[in-house]
């Protein structure tokens, strides 16, 4: 069974072409997103809608409670567990996402140290960003692990913080313990992209609006009085500025010029990830509709 792999930067289009795709071709969707994981998390993270789903079997969303710490590693195991779940019934396994690490863990052979997570390490390096910025800790990583911290952006704590975390339990860097071996299956990999950066980026902002007139100040206002503000994933892209808004540093006006600049940035950085996987076939948004990328994606996956 060749498995299907839909890739992409954010609003590019990545969720409605899988749902088309799982329709036309029997099969089920596993997320390789990074946030889709935490139950509560959902209109910051873009979490597809039940109505989105369209009935299509989903694997990877609302699975952990967001006050749980949860690996890459966890990740591989518990997507490959549901890979396998799908060939089992005789279903295409689909795997949809735009966190790069993610998918390469899941299906380019990329095994990641199982090292557990140290709850003690992880708060002092939250105080270091509180004393120095995340600059400063992103600096602390790149001395000691260059090639890591080049894969990563220094707004990246969560990851970055990983990056340390794993050398201060080994005493080695995360490319010394990372290794790679054999893909552990065939895989066709899809990825969404527009010729036009700009009609790409149109695209995200306007996500952000969208996400604004749904209630993300509010989605962020309840999460906070749930969960209180050490919660790593309110860190994150979307919350992170809302939380800002609400101690009074920027306007709510400045808040979601944050978001669209961030959301910008950051699918610049998923492209240049996907980008360096030359069995990626690109389809582009802005030449093609949403049935011609599908069925132009079914001709060449049956190949």
């Amino acid at each position: 069974m060749k498995v299907l792999a839909i890739v992409g930067s954010t609003a590019s289009g990545k969720t409605a072409v899988s749902v088309e795709l799982a329709k036309r071709i029997d099969g089920e969707i596993i997320s390789a997103d990074s946030r889709l994981i935490y139950r509560d998390f959902n209109i910051g993270t873009a979490k597809p809608t039940v109505e989105e789903m369209c009935s299509i079997p989903h694997y990877m969303i609302d699975i952990i409670p967001p006050e749980t710490l949860y690996s890459a590693g966890d990740y591989k195991k518990d997507a490959t567990d549901a890979v396998e779940k799908i060939i089992s019934k005789g279903k295409t396994p689909i795997v949809v996402g735009g966190t790069g690490f993610y998918v390469r863990s899941l299906l380019g052979g990329l095994n990641i140290p199982d090292v557990p997570a140290d709850e003690n390490f992880r708060a002092e390096m939250d105080k270091f960003v509180e004393d120095y910025g995340r600059q400063a800790l992103y600096n602390k990583l790149a001395s000691i692990d260059k090639t890591t911290a080049d894969k990563l952006h220094y707004n990246d704590n969560v990851r970055v913080t990983r990056a340390l975390e794993i050398f201060h339990a080994t005493g080695k860097t995360m490319s010394e313990i990372s290794s790679m071996s054999k893909p552990p299956y065939e895989v066709f990999y899809a990825g969404l992209n527009a010729r036009e950066r700009s009609y790409l980026y149109d695209r995200a902002n306007r996500r952000v609006d969208k996400m604004i007139e749904s209630g993300l100040v509010e989605e962020v206002q309840n999460l906070v009085q749930k969960y209180g503000r050490t919660l790593p994933i309110l860190k994150t892209l979307g919350y992170k500025e809302i939380c800002e808004y609400f101690d009074g540093k920027i306007s709510l006006d400045e808040a979601v010029e944050l978001i669209k600049k961030h959301t910008r940035n950051y699918a610049k950085r998923q492209l240049t990830w996907f980008r360096a996987n030359p069995e990626i076939h690109w389809y582009y948004i802005d030449e093609m509709s949403q049935e011609e990328i599908v069925e132009k994606i079914i001709r060449e996956y049956n190949v």
